[in-house]
């Protein structure tokens, strides 16, 4: 037989099997229903290191031989952070102890997070009679990079500590101690010896290496070269992570990409943006930020769009929970970037837990709890036409 005759069938049989995968395998999501993914314009090497973190975040589940514990909350990063998005209030942190801004007077009992989960043979810990105590949900990952790179002198343009303008809006920087290990962003502004915050409900963590290293700390029991003091004995212990691990989780942290908006075009959509800017969400939730410069060339000199001052706000006697962190006042907390907002669902397990701990399980509940500096805008929301109050949450719905 020729051998022409041996390989058509085979060819024919290629094709079929290619076709018959093609209608089998589904379809890749749209980009804007994610919220991982790497940002655009990395380089061959930086999308290795993305992928090196990745894998470190999402798929290293730690164990007592490889450093779990004693104490914890849970045992991988991904575990608080499903699809890089917004955590559940079954996997909620509490910070607990302090209640000024004079510092944490708690830490010799645990402070100031509670580990409730431990090996076996520990016992988790407990709140200490007396303290104060405050449930946060885990924030999502995406575009953290760029809010890292926003300078300072940016940062402070936005604040209006004495209400100069008289619109009853002050926000205000944290302004926290930075930990020896991290490095100051070029033009850093100090205060008194202390630089501004700007992760966490209350802006308590300088850059993305605190963030990391603390979580992997106080999360999860595990141990680095930058926070090398044990939770539960207090004793500085050798690293359980490596330093290389906790960079590549970091990178990885920093270049995700920002969430991207749906249905911009959309005539609701819009008409729910401007609603948005006349009733002054915009005033603290301000649409668009510019990076300064970056180590990371795709996050220099860039606009982007989170819908956050990054600023912290009082937000009245509703959402005072006594507790603070850094120079932050009980009922004061950075506003929260709105990006990714519509998709919170999807990591939320199909409902969504909204404000610092998950109380608000609606877009519209969460806007009616807002208080303190908020008020008039909330009232405003309260005030607005069923018409427009549809576009409103068409419109963050979309981001």
């Amino acid at each position: 037989m020729s051998r022409h005759y041996i390989y058509r069938p085979l060819a024919v049989m290629a094709v079929l099997s290619a076709v018959a995968c093609s209608k089998l395998l589904p379809e890749a999501p749209p980009d804007d229903s994610l919220l991982d993914g790497p940002v655009a314009g990395l380089t061959s090497a930086e999308l290795q290191r993305f992928l090196a973190g990745d894998v470190a975040f999402n798929d290293e589940i730690f164990n007592s031989a490889s450093g779990l514990g004693p104490l914890f909350v849970a045992p991988s990063c991904g575990s608080c952070h499903a699809g890089d998005g917004k955590g559940h209030p079954v996997n909620a942190l509490t910070r607990f102890g302090q209640t000024d801004a004079n510092g944490n007077q708690y830490l010799d009992m645990g402070g100031p997070q509670l580990q409730h989960r431990a090996l076996p043979g520990y016992s988790p810990e407990t709140i200490p009679i007396g303290t104060t105590s405050s449930v946060l949900l885990a924030p999502a990952n995406t575009g953290l990079g760029f809010i890292e790179a926003v300078s300072d002198a940016d940062i402070l343009a936005m604040a209006d500590p004495n209400d100069m303008d008289g619109d009853g809006i002050s926000g205000v920087p944290n302004w926290i101690a930075v930990k020896a290990y991290s490095t100051l962003r070029p033009n850093a502004v100090e205060q008194n010896g202390k630089y501004i915050g700007r992760f966490g409900k209350k802006s308590a963590a300088y850059d993305l290496l605190q963030q990391t290293a603390g979580a992997y700390a106080q999360d999860i029991g595990v141990n680095s070269a930058f926070e090398p003091f044990d939770v539960y004995s207090g004793n500085e212990v050798d690293p359980e992570v490596p330093n290389v691990i906790v960079h590549d989780v970091v990178f990885y942290l920093q270049t995700l990409k920002a969430p991207i908006q749906r249905r911009q075009t959309d005539a609701h959509v819009v008409r729910g943006g401007e609603v948005f800017n006349q009733i002054g969400c915009v005033k603290c939730h301000v649409a668009e930020l510019t990076t300064g410069p970056s180590p990371i060339a795709a996050l220099s000199n860039k606009s982007f769009r989170p819908y956050s001052d990054l600023l912290l706000h009082d937000m009245g006697l509703g959402l005072d929970d006594g507790y603070t962190e850094g120079s932050a006042l009980t009922s004061e907390w950075r506003t929260p970037p709105l990006w990714g907002l519509g998709l919170a669902e999807d990591s939320q397990g199909g409902a969504v837990y909204l404000m610092h701990d998950g109380r608000a399980t609606s877009i519209e509940e969460a806007i009616l709890m807002h208080g303190g500096e908020a008020t008039v805008s909330r009232e405003a929301f309260v005030q607005l036409s069923m018409i427009d109050r549809d576009a409103l949450l068409a419109f963050l719905k979309s981001l």
